[in-house]
């Protein structure tokens, strides 16, 4: 039988191990796919024309591997589908869940948890692939969005770009708990503590125009990320 229990670790590399601040750090498998679950925009930088560029799209995991939305048009695009193995990138993904604010302007921060992924997108190109793809991005971010709206037709699926980004390097980090003021601040009167942040999502508004816009379906309604 093959083994069971917890899965491995991503591997450490020099690229994934910060310069400071290395107790917040984690390679942790589960909390990197929690992560990266728990969101869907990303800021995807890669350097063109040697200077850097970084654009937020959205993106879906399907096991060990991100898949980034994007247009044909778009410069990552281009620059992944150039000859070769591919285009060098490094892709984040941050949630804030509080405002950290210390007796002193040095001390204030932010809990967050962010993953940090290294290495090489590819274009999707087979067309099965590809429209694979499209739908499991769709419904990272709606949940069975894909199969209640019209499938992209030819022309679309064309204009239409996905890359493929295995998760190989990657870190995760997290902080969490109060402001670490210093004790010669304690006495001093000034409120100190955390402000929690949360992302809510409205009711669902109907389109306007002519035709006829059916109640909003259940997965609206009920909204919530994992």
């Amino acid at each position: 039988m093959p083994p069971t229990g917890p899965a491995a670790p991503y591997p450490q590399t020099t690229r994934t191990t910060p310069t400071r601040s290395r107790h917040r750090v984690s390679y942790d498998r589960e909390l990197v796919h929690g992560i990266l679950d728990e969101g869907y925009l990303c800021h995807l930088g890669f350097v063109r024309d040697g200077r850097p560029v970084v654009l937020p799209t959205l993106y879906a995991r399907d096991g060990e591997r991100l898949y980034v939305h994007g247009s044909t048009g778009a410069r990552v695009v281009r620059a992944a589908g150039e000859p070769g193995p591919g285009l060098p990138v490094c892709l984040t993904v941050t949630h804030v869940d509080g405002l950290v604010l210390a007796r002193s302007a040095f001390h204030h921060s932010v809990n967050y948890r962010s993953v940090v992924v290294h290495g090489t997108a590819r274009p999707v190109t087979d067309e099965a692939a590809k429209r694979r793809a499209f739908d499991l991005v769709v419904d990272h971010v709606i949940p069975g969005r894909s199969a209640d709206c019209r499938p992209a037709d030819a022309r679309e699926l064309a204009a239409t770009a996905v890359l493929e980004l295995d998760l190989a390097e990657v870190s995760a980090k997290v902080r969490t708990g109060g402001p670490n003021d210093d004790p010669e601040d304690l006495s001093l009167p000034y409120w100190s503590g955390v402000l929690p942040v949360t992302t809510v999502h409205g009711a669902p508004v109907p389109a306007g125009g002519p035709g006829e816009t059916p109640p909003a379906p259940a997965y609206l309604t009920g909204y919530a990320r994992p």
